[in-house]
């Protein structure tokens, strides 16, 4: 049953991504390119997408977080708080760099292989050994958090 509901959820997700056309990297690169403010190409529905995103999530919280425990679960499975390490340090830089060069980040990307692009297919498969190198190295580098004085 929950592998059902998270198959339901990815649909309903993915449809939502390509109703609002963020599966397509020119809407997103649109976005990104401040210098089309003057000429009057800018794309701000993003923010747009974005702000409607945060406050379905607020909500759900709000609604989920009122119960002892998940409908599917025996408990919530919360992340401890973080520490620092090199990949809190530079993992949000990476993906915000390669998102800016690309247009397309992970979600968007495995929705957007339904256009057949070759360009798409071929950021997913990079992606994926991109995902897969950083596994290795995470696994043979220590955590910054050894070397941070107390």
């Amino acid at each position: 049953m929950t592998v059902l509901i998270q198959f339901i959820v990815g649909i309903v997700f993915g449809l939502g991504l390509l109703l609002s056309g963020m599966s397509n990297p020119e809407k997103v690169l649109n976005f990104l390119d401040l210098a089309a403010i003057r000429t009057g190409g800018w794309d701000p529905s993003l923010i747009l997408v974005m702000a409607g995103a945060v406050g379905v999530t607020l909500a759900g919280f709000r609604l989920v977080f009122r119960r002892q425990r998940p409908l599917l679960g025996d408990r919530f499975h919360l992340p401890p708080p973080p520490t620092l390490d090199w990949r809190i340090a530079t993992g949000p830089a990476v993906f915000g760099i390669g998102w800016g060069l690309a247009g397309i980040c992970p979600g968007p990307a495995f929705v957007a292989l339904g256009y057949g692009s070759p360009a798409i297919v071929l950021f997913v498969v990079a992606m994926m050994i991109g995902i897969a190198a950083a596994r290795m190295l995470a696994s043979r580098q220590p955590s910054l958090t050894a070397a941070l004085p107390e």
